[in-house]
């Protein structure tokens, strides 16, 4: 069994943002070489995710209001946490959207549903932060 091991790195200019990563990690198979197994992408920070859905701005936008109804990022002080730093909405946010995906691979390829991709959600940006992506299989 082979194993192939990336770490991708962002650094978002705004607070949130949703970034499709899904040519990053097709790039990454494509480097791995490997055609039969199973493909591990998360998130190394507890303020940011990697999940699947749709690429679709009005969805992008609902992911958004949605996010902000359940953890509200201000007012700071409704936060036990946001003593020392304001981000406590952040990691409410990212326990909603997920830590990491796991994607067969098929024949070399991500085995994917209908308009499946991957995303990189950041809800505490602006400062360099980093995904692992984890290959292993045949």
């Amino acid at each position: 069994m082979k194993s192939y091991r990336k770490e991708l790195w962002f650094n978002t200019s705004t607070r949130r943002a949703l970034i499709n990563i899904t040519p990053e990690i097709q790039q990454c198979l494509k480097e791995s070489g490997i055609k039969e197994g199973l493909l591990l992408c998360n998130a190394m920070h507890i303020t940011a995710s990697v999940f699947i859905n749709d690429d679709e701005g009005g969805l992008h936008r609902d992911f958004e209001r949605f996010l902000e109804k359940l953890a509200p990022e201000k007012p700071y002080n409704q936060y036990e946490h946001n003593t020392f730093e304001d981000n406590a909405d952040a990691h409410l946010k990212r326990t909603i959207m997920g830590r990491e995906v796991v994607v067969a691979i098929t024949n070399g390829k991500l085995d994917f549903g209908p308009w499946e991709q991957i995303f990189y959600g950041e809800f505490d940006g602006k400062r360099k932060k980093r995904v692992l992506v984890k290959i292993i299989g045949e």
